[in-house]
């Protein structure tokens, strides 16, 4: 008996149709599954003999000692308990999905901030919490940073951003850097630190591209326009890891983050100059507004705007 009404119905409730058979088959009995499904016997008899028309099979044979299955409702019982387990598993990830538990997410850093500690405890901190999600990290300078971000390529970064608002970017505050002087340990400055950046005025300088991080550059040159101080710079590296090893090797001096010095270079003395301590240069936590990633989600609630640190000279 194939009526139109019948095929719809149970094709909207397949999978509790499916529940209610294993129910059946498992508890041996309508009776008996009516009460572990709480669904009342006729209503129960009726979505089994429903789920029968519409598979145009028996599934049960009726004795007066109970339900036997064919061997149709044999082959269904075995399918229906992997369809069961199936659509738990597809339910279950994509919950997981939803609240950011997996996935993926993809954070730039700027290379010298990879061991700064503020920046090391976000990512120790979202390992520890989201051991599914896969977790890219990007050592990539503020400049493509910026650029992957509007184009979409990458989920968030740490970088350094100007005040003229970056449209469609949401952006937090992680910490306060200033600027620092990098000297070889075998140059004289190392034993007698200069007092003033007057004092460099006739010293090689390590530089580095503006096109690297453009933001950072102008900041530090228009500190210095208003200091008066020119360095003369016989040197250019492409990131501050690259600076810092001609520094190293005694090609020069360079001013830096104040973040580099988070992680020990052989070969290299940090110093601070009240001049260079002046020059704030806030290094921001940034990510498009449209992303609605759950993943993404879950990383920017660890960034806290109350941690936000200051480098101590």
């Amino acid at each position: 008996m194939h009526n139109h009404h019948a095929i719809q119905v149970s094709t909207a409730m397949e999978f509790r149709q499916l529940s209610y058979f294993v129910a059946v088959v498992e508890a041996g009995s309508i009776s008996a599954a009516s009460r572990r499904v709480h669904i009342a016997q006729p209503a129960l008899t009726r979505q089994i003999k429903l789920l029968e028309e519409d598979l145009d099979t028996r599934l049960f044979e009726r004795h007066a000692r109970g339900m036997q299955l064919t061997v149709a409702g044999r082959k269904l019982y075995e399918e229906a308990l992997a369809l069961l387990d199936a659509r738990a598993q597809i339910r279950a990830r994509l919950t997981a999905l939803g609240q950011g538990v997996v996935g993926k997410v993809s954070l730039g850093v700027t290379v010298t901030h990879l061991w700064v500690s503020e920046v090391a405890g976000i990512m120790r901190r979202y390992r520890d919490r989201y051991p599914e999600v896969a977790f890219e990290i990007y050592p990539l300078l503020s400049g493509p940073q910026l650029e992957r971000l509007q184009e979409g390529s990458l989920d968030a970064g740490i970088l350094y951003l100007d005040d003229t608002g970056h449209p469609g970017l949401e952006t937090r505050l992680l910490q306060h850097n200033c600027l620092i002087l990098a000297v070889p340990e075998a140059s004289p400055w190392a034993a007698a630190p200069p007092t003033s950046l007057e004092a460099l005025a006739d010293t090689d300088f390590i530089w580095g591209f503006r096109s690297a991080s453009p933001v950072y550059y102008d900041r530090v040159q228009s500190h210095f326009q208003r200091l008066g101080f020119h360095p003369r710079v016989v040197q250019y590296g492409a990131d501050n890891i690259a600076i810092l090893s001609m520094v190293a090797a005694g090609l020069g001096v360079a001013i830096l983050p104040s973040a580099s010095s988070c992680h020990p270079m052989p070969g290299i003395r940090f110093l601070h100059l009240p001049e260079l301590d002046r020059c704030d240069m806030p290094l921001w936590f940034a990510w498009r507004r449209d992303n609605d990633s759950p993943a993404l989600r879950n990383l920017i609630a660890l960034v806290d705007p109350s941690s936000v640190a200051r480098d101590a000279p």
